[in-house]
């Protein structure tokens, strides 16, 4: 026999999930609401973890930072659930360092400073035409506006450059049917590229998806001048206090529960979770696409509306943090911000204590690796294999108020450590990973040596449920249809979807936001 029906159940304890919870739970106060979390914790693809013995840092092995002055819907959101925090619980900002001029470039074997490839230096190893080398920090920018001219204009806002790109044809094609390398090659040199690309420090953001959405995606980060900031009890910090506002105004959240299936009849959702029959006269599924993949074989529905849940692809993510006795780096000449280099590790960020300062003495940590295209198979060799979809043994666990315990004034170590409720050794690094890692950050750094690594935690995203770190339009989608369509796929029932996988901010928060708001705007007018 069923337990007692839910009049909204939620499925995924990511932000779109927990937010669209709080939202709901506040429009509708007296409507029983659920959320189902597959995992043993809130936060989805936001996993912040404080590393041992070093409390004034924490280390983001998700989403890490903001664009603070291009993304309004969370900056909105903070300042909205600050407005009902008290002192200890608010969530506060730093700035986030990134690309400094002293930081390292290390391509095809040459030693560079960031500042080198800003003064377009001729030690750059790449055969560039002669106009690329005038601006090598701006060839992909320059290449866009070359694609759809006035896009770069810095007056436009994303959603007037989206308007512009779906309405864009080049080459006498409409933009949105076109890969994004595809147009690329079609205006700069296959060595520019290639120098765009690992320069860049990404992989998967230059690759063929659709150019009419990756072109304002682009710009959005990289077309602008970016104010990035990060947050000092971590990322995680949002969706877990989404989380707990939720249950102070009676909604439920299942930890450890896992959607197995579900099916619409008779009115009513009968749900299938942890083998268990629960119905719900609404469904929200705040899943990524690989997820609902996974639950698609049992789900009728999911089955029927394939076309919109295909629209987009699974890209990977992988992060590495390793913890040193003393920040080893500044023998390097370098001290925050990031380094860039075309080794399997792509990415290292100095990482800053919570207060957005570089850590320049005592017990420090790199973002040692951050990969998220084809570099990330090169760890497959050295981890283990792949998890499991899910875990077994799971069970129906009560969400805990993160500040439990904690009073007013207490120290930011006892509040970081309350607030966060996954730990680092959950994500230990194995061994012949982490020694690997450490000789290419020697290389990197050209440094006789560097010291022992005291702790490593690593995420790979690409593992299931998740897929992968973010997800990125198909070529040949028309996504401002998509993106509005999906939320309610199915005329007559009420089956709802978000998360960032369908949004204009693929990858970021502010997409998951984006589309948990159009749900809750097609609520308005089912109710």
């Amino acid at each position: 026999m069923a337990d007692k029906k839910f009049d909204i159940a939620i499925v995924g304890g990511g932000v779109s999930g927990v937010y669209s919870a709080w939202k709901l739970k506040n429009r509708y106060p007296h409507k029983n609401i659920v959320v189902f979390e597959g995992s043993d914790h809130i936060g989805g693809r936001l996993l912040s973890v404080v590393p041992p013995g070093i409390p004034g840092m924490v280390a983001e092995l998700g989403g890490m930072r903001i664009l603070e002055n291009n993304q309004p819907l969370i900056v909105n959101l903070i300042n909205e659930l600050n407005a009902n925090l008290s002192g200890h619980e608010q969530i506060e900002l730093y700035p986030f360092p990134v690309n400094q001029p002293p930081n390292i470039a290390y391509l095809r074997g040459v030693y560079l400073r960031l500042s080198d490839i800003s003064a377009n230096s001729p030690k750059v190893p790449y055969n560039l035409a002669f106009t690329e080398k005038e601006n090598m920090n701006n060839i992909i920018v320059n290449a866009i506006e070359q694609i759809v001219p006035g896009i770069t204009n810095t007056g436009l806002n994303n959603e007037e450059r989206l308007e512009m790109t779906h309405e864009a044809e080049f080459n006498g094609k409409p933009l949105y049917q076109q890969g994004f390398w595809n147009v690329l090659y079609r205006v700069i040199s296959g060595e520019a590229y290639q120098f765009s690309m690992d320069s860049g420090g990404y992989d998967s953001i230059m690759v063929n998806w659709n150019a009419a959405d990756a072109i304002p995606w682009f710009l959005s980060d990289f077309g602008i001048s970016p104010i990035y900031k990060g947050f000092k009890k971590g990322f995680q910090q949002v969706p877990i206090t989404l989380g707990r506002l939720f249950e102070q105004m009676g909604g439920t959240i299942e930890l450890n529960s896992k959607l197995d299936a579900f099916n619409w009849k008779d009115g009513s959702f009968e749900l299938i979770v942890n083998g268990k029959a629960r119905t719900a006269s609404q469904l929200i599924l705040a899943m990524p696409r690989r997820s609902l993949d996974l639950l698609s074989p049992t789900c009728p529905l999911l089955q029927q509306i394939e076309l919109f849940t295909n629209s987009v692809t699974p890209r990977p993510l992988f992060k590495v943090f390793t913890t040193y006795a003393s920040p080893w780096w500044l023998a390097a000449g370098v001290k925050s911000g990031r380094s860039v280099t075309d080794l399997p590790v792509r990415q290292t960020y100095y990482w800053p204590n919570n207060d957005g300062s570089p850590a320049l003495t005592g017990k420090s940590m790199l973002l040692a690796s951050y990969d998220d295209g084809s570099n990330v198979g090169f760890w497959d060799g050295l981890r283990p294999a792949r998890k499991k979809t899910w875990a077994e043994g799971r069970s129906h666990v009560r969400m805990q108020n993160p500040f439990e315990g904690v009073a007013e004034g207490e120290s930011n170590e006892a509040v970081e450590n309350s607030s966060l409720n996954q730990h680092w050794k959950q994500y230990e690094a194995p061994k012949a990973l982490v020694t690997e890692m450490a000789r290419q950050l020697q290389i990197i750094h050209n440094l006789p040596y560097t010291p022992v690594v005291r702790n490593a935690s690593f995420k790979d995203w690409g593992d299931d449920p998740f897929g992968g770190g973010w997800n990125s339009w198909n070529i040949g989608v028309n996504s401002m249809e998509v993106k509005h369509k999906i939320v309610n796929p199915i005329d007559g029932c009420p089956l709802f979807i978000c998360g960032e996988a369908y949004s204009d901010g693929q990858g970021w928060v502010e997409g998951a936001l984006q589309t948990a708001d159009y749900v809750l705007n097609k609520f308005e007018h089912n109710t």
